[in-house]
């Protein structure tokens, strides 16, 4: 229902609502026991002084995986799982107001993995139950809460969609993991050049998903898709007891781009080789206000958090007047980038600069064919990518509805965020840009960011030397001001380069960006605690000593 994979297959039909997909979809027994209590529940769903539904819909992932994580050269776990979760979804009311409010907005559980219809049949029939009369106890407690307050545009709360029929084939997950496990031994193996390093994993996760959609308007969907993991994770202190961590993850939905053994092998002697410089790097000054240039690498966590979280047309609480959530939630048709910036989601497009995208799928979670979404035009927030939640001024899905099972409902979410600009320059002059700046501002040097970590604080961050342009590698960075007013106002350039951040945590999505560079933004030393060095040197490398 959400990506398909390289090569897959699509039909997408428009149906009236009494007719089911024919052929595939009848020999999956997933799809029959969701189609015989689907029909059951339409039928028979009914307490007495309750309303009957006037939407039902069943979600069930099938996933299977292959899991494995190696530490210091040896093997510490290797899973193969099989799992199905299932989700119920029932609303009584109607579009324009209806149940789906705290405990009514549907249901959880798990689901038989063997393919035994009358378990499934047991399974949904249960969960249904529970979420009609979760549904009937959320519409009183959401009428009484209305009445606290005076909404003056209402705006309805489930939008109409047009039943659409798509079924692909079911994903496999064909893989050898010996070869893989070998991979993950030896890149951890290369703590064995530098007892200092503390901590070395490296991991593998491969899964292959399909996933099923039902609902009582006519909806039927099964799609497939695949998601490969390869992750570099390590750890040491300087001498100061400052920690310093590097890691590097490889995520597609091809396994034929993942890397090669010498190439995992290279990024981790690569990654160790840079903790090493760091532990050896002096730490910044003490505060700076100037230039700064960002890798397309580093400038995709910046556009991640200060735009893809920004532009989901999430449904504000029950009476509130705000538009949607977030720090954009006033700012439609305002500007929030610069003007030769603009961004689009995209889940129709499968890849962009030869890599494959996480982000691609054709039918969303609600059963609503993707969109393409012009969110920022020319620096203008035009649009949000919005499920079937309406909010105001926007009463339709453009299918980005999307959720992770069991635990929440689908929401709005992104597919492929692209950044595109107007004015974008080679990538190696924004370099000379960098020192250009800093010339006229009479600076010594600007900063150049490689990668960031988490809360957008610097792993590898250079001092850019005016006078011959050379980089010294620093350490305990913190950005001051790296905010939305700053990629508004201090963003004056961007490169020709793409860099494919594909996320497979939360909601698997991708963020496809170009290098930037801000005219002036606040670096300053981080005030964060020394821990301790370890009180004694680490074991020896050859066992009984």
């Amino acid at each position: 229902m959400k990506r398909t994979g390289i090569g897959s297959w699509l039909l997408i039909l428009v149906l009236i609502p009494a007719c089911f997909g024919q052929g595939a979809a009848d020999n999956d027994p997933v799809l029959q026991a969701m189609r015989s209590e689907m029909e059951r529940s339409k039928t028979e769903l009914k307490l007495e002084q309750v309303p009957a539904p006037y939407y039902i819909d069943y979600r069930v992932n099938d996933i299977e995986e292959m899991i494995a994580d190696a530490a210091f050269g040896a093997m510490r776990g290797d899973f193969h799982t099989r799992i199905r979760f299932l989700r119920v979804t029932v609303r009584i009311g109607d579009y324009k107001q209806d149940s789906f409010y705290r405990e009514g907005e549907g249901v959880g559980d798990f689901m038989p993995v063997d393919n035994d219809v009358i378990a499934m049949r047991h399974q949904i029939w249960l969960a249904t139950d529970r979420a009609y009369k979760a549904a009937a106890q959320a519409l009183t407690a959401k009428q009484a809460a209305l009445k606290q307050f005076n909404v003056e545009q209402p705006v309805d709360d489930f939008a109409k969609a047009a039943p659409v029929q798509s079924i692909e084939a079911p994903a496999k997950l064909d893989v050898d993991p010996r070869p893989w496990q070998r991979m993950l031994r030896n890149a951890s193996a290369v703590y064995e050049d530098d007892p200092l390093i503390q901590g070395v994993d490296a991991q593998m996760r491969f899964e292959a998903i399909t996933e099923y959609f039902l609902s009582s308007e006519g909806t039927i969907v099964r799609s497939g898709h695949n998601d490969y993991q390869l992750n570099l994770a390590m750890t040491t202190q300087a001498s100061d007891g400052m920690r310093l961590d590097r890691s590097h993850s490889y995520v597609t939905a091809n396994l034929k781009e993942l890397p090669s053994e010498r190439e995992f092998l290279d990024k981790a002697n690569e990654l160790a080789a840079t903790l090493k410089q760091l532990r050896e790097a002096p730490i910044v000054d003490d505060e700076y206000r100037g230039p700064v240039l960002f890798s397309a690498d580093a400038a995709s966590n910046i556009f991640a958090d200060f735009v893809g979280q920004n532009v989901l047309g999430a449904k504000p609480p029950l009476g509130q007047p705000a538009r949607t959530r977030g720090a954009w939630a006033t700012s439609y048709k305002s500007r929030v980038l610069p003007d030769f910036i603009s961004i689009v989601d995209d889940p129709t497009v499968a890849s962009a600069d030869g890599h494959s995208l996480l982000g691609h799928y054709t039918v969303d979670d609600e059963g609503v064919k993707a969109e393409k979404v012009d969110v920022i035009e020319s620096g203008k927030l035009m649009n949000f990518v919005l499920g079937r939640l309406p909010i105001r001024d926007f009463p339709t899905s453009n299918g980005h509805g999307r959720g992770r099972l069991p635990a929440t409902p689908p929401g709005p979410s992104l597919g492929n965020l692209i950044v595109h600009s107007s004015e974008s320059v080679p990538a190696a002059d924004l370099k000379n840009k960098l020192i250009e700046i800093c010339k006229q501002r009479d600076l010594p040097f600007g900063y150049y960011v490689d990668t960031l970590g988490p809360r957008l604080g610097p792993r590898l961050l250079y001092k850019v030397y005016v006078k011959d342009g050379h980089q010294e590698l620093v350490r305990g960075a913190v950005f001051g001001d790296l905010d939305t007013r700053a990629i508004r106002n201090d963003l004056v350039a961007v490169g020709n380069d793409v860099y494919v951040d594909n996320r497979v945590l939360n909601i698997p999505h991708s963020i496809v960006s170009p290098s930037i560079l801000f005219d002036e933004l606040q670096v300053k030393r981080a005030n964060a605690n020394k821990e301790k060095l370890p009180e004694y040197p680490a074991p020896p490398l050859v066992s009984g000593k």
